[in-house]
């Protein structure tokens, strides 16, 4: 009796472990090897006499005998120990699988001209508004509705275009067990942050009159838990990770789950498809790569993408390459950025082994199929062009955000806020990314481009003519002209005869402006761009004799 008491106890613990571990029963995993130690170790404890409950159950504990386990369980415990142990080494180790490490990123195609993806911006849909801004926004929502603060915590943001708008979108997540119990039909909805905008900022709590509840989440218990729920739903046996909340273009809230198997005995983790669960209702759906739904920004987690990228750099001239010849790795953790053909991409700089400031080109991965793709610009590190903005303005004690490239007049050009030290956007700057020396400062986007234009205009042959956007000249009459003054500056905005478009100056490009009436004949050059309000490169006006 007292075996299949042991027995029950055993089982027992196995089901608790598997509620709680979750271990994956897959290849190359060893979560389940070492439930199965567990459980075989607690097995050898409880039928050997030295145990508590043996000594219970004998009077003479002199006449207590060791059991020795038997032979299956010796069998067994030696083919879990060889396949913790021996078996990853073998299947693993670099020396012998170098190709396979190098090319799990895949083919890798050389670019030269970052139009190729990034087409030039208007700075409307310039990003300004990073993670960690974001949240804090999301928090003074919250903190404006205190019953409902009281009640949930915010969720991680993740970056997803919504209707071709850009936003950080976080849930509302339980705050504890007993407000999970208390509201056990989920949270009431989430924030949107559009990232080209902080002041629109937005709580959704209801779609179409239909009140909006996360039940299935990272804070909620028992098999309301997001990967309890998906693991006791089969997956069990399937790799799962990067649980990242996203909504349709229609505000439905989803979470989109990467799977993933190791492809390289033990290492080599690739994406291979989603799982996509309804927060609400918790409908799951499950995609490979080719067939996952338009609305879905990310199938490839960034630390993926990070590993292979190194992996390639690194074991570029194979496993022996002490020299570190042609060894590269990336500058900073990705970031995601979008194209101008509106796919998500993650983006890091390339530098060589060694070097601390200066890159040799910068890669964009899509973060859906994993096509890569490598620009072999040499330029600044994100760090150097972060210390450069700072610089500008380092009287301030401001600190910058995390730069986002961007094609600005087809000049790639790193793109960064400037906070203070509660987290607040206080001024804008840009960095040219070949030359961290070209930068543009200014308390609007508007003064940090026109001031990042004058720079580039300054620098001379600093950067090289092929990078620069075709030039504009036009020689006409002003039709309407006004000042308007913004942070102390004043801007010029104009029209010219037989232009239909609005343009605009200011005394940092010609002291002519603040002199200039109606019907005075300028001569004005400016770069072809894409904003509403075309920022001039020079002005001149005829009628000073010049």
């Amino acid at each position: 009796m007292s075996k299949v008491r042991n027995l029950f106890i055993v089982i027992l613990a196995g089901f608790i472990l598997v509620y709680f571990y979750m271990p994956v029963v897959s290849f190359g995993f060893l979560g389940f090897p070492v439930f199965l130690l567990v459980l075989i170790g607690l097995w050898i404890t409880l039928n050997n006499p030295f145990s508590l409950a043996s000594l219970g159950e004998q009077k003479d504990i002199q006449s207590l005998k060791i059991h020795k386990p038997g032979k299956l369980t010796i069998i067994l415990l030696a083919a879990i120990l060889l396949y913790m142990t021996v078996v990853p080494v073998v299947t693993t180790w670099a020396l012998f699988r170098t190709n396979d490490y190098r090319d799990l990123i895949g083919k890798i195609d050389t670019e030269s001209n970052l139009s190729n993806h990034m087409l030039p911006i208007s700075i409307e849909k310039i990003r300004v508004v990073d993670q960690s801004l974001a949240q804090l926004l999301g928090d003074k929502v919250l903190g404006s509705q205190p019953a409902l603060g009281s009640q949930v915590t915010l969720g991680t943001f993740n970056i997803q275009k919504v209707n071709n708008d850009l936003y950080w979108v976080a849930p509302l997540l339980h705050s504890g067990f007993f407000k999970w119990q208390k509201n056990m039909q989920g949270t009431n909805g989430y924030v949107m942050v559009n990232a080209c905008n902080e002041r629109d900022v937005k709580l959704v709590q209801e779609i179409n009159g239909k009140k909006i509840y996360i039940k299935y989440q990272s804070e909620a218990y028992f098999f309301d838990n997001l990967e309890r729920y998906l693991y006791f739903h089969g997956y069990w046996h399937v790799a799962l990770t990067d649980y990242s909340f996203e909504i349709d273009d229609a505000g439905t809230p989803y979470w989109v789950v990467t799977k993933y198997k190791k492809t390289i005995g033990f290492a080599g983790e690739d994406a291979t498809g989603v799982v996509i669960v309804n927060a609400q209702t918790g409908e799951i759906n499950e995609y490979s790569i080719a067939d996952t739904p338009k609305w879905v920004d990310r199938i490839q987690p960034g630390e993926f993408i990070e590993n292979q990228l190194n992996d390639w750099g690194n074991y570029i001239k194979g496993f022996w390459n002490f020299s570190n010849e042609n060894k590269l790795k990336i500058t900073e953790n990705v970031s995601m950025v979008y194209g101008d053909d509106n796919n998500a991409y993650w983006y890091t700089g390339l530098t060589s082994v060694g070097s601390d400031e200066s890159t040799v080109g910068f890669a964009l991965v899509n973060t859906r199929t994993k096509k890569a793709f490598w620009y072999k610009q040499s330029g600044a590190t994100e760090s150097a062009a972060q210390n450069s903005a700072k610089g500008k303005v380092q009287e301030k004690g401001f600190y910058a955000s995390s730069p986002i490239p961007y094609n600005i007049n087809n000049i790639p050009t790193y793109v960064m806020t400037l906070k203070d030290n509660g987290g607040l956007v206080k001024m804008y700057a840009m960095v040219a990314i070949e030359d961290y020396t070209i930068v543009g400062v200014g308390n609007t986007l508007r003064e940090a481009l026109m001031s990042y234009k004058n720079a580039f205009n300054q620098s001379g042959n600093k950067i090289s003519a092929k990078s620069k956007t075709e030039r504009n000249i036009i020689k006409s009459v002003i039709t309407r002209i006004n000042g308007d003054v913004k942070n102390g500056n004043t801007y010029y905005y104009f029209m010219l005869k037989n232009y239909p478009r609005i343009f605009v100056g200011s005394s940092q490009i010609s002291n002519d402006f603040p002199l200039t009436n109606l019907g005075d004949s300028v001569y004005i050059t400016f770069d072809n761009d894409n904003q509403d309000v075309i920022d001039v490169s020079t002005f001149k006006n005829k009628n000073f004799g010049k």
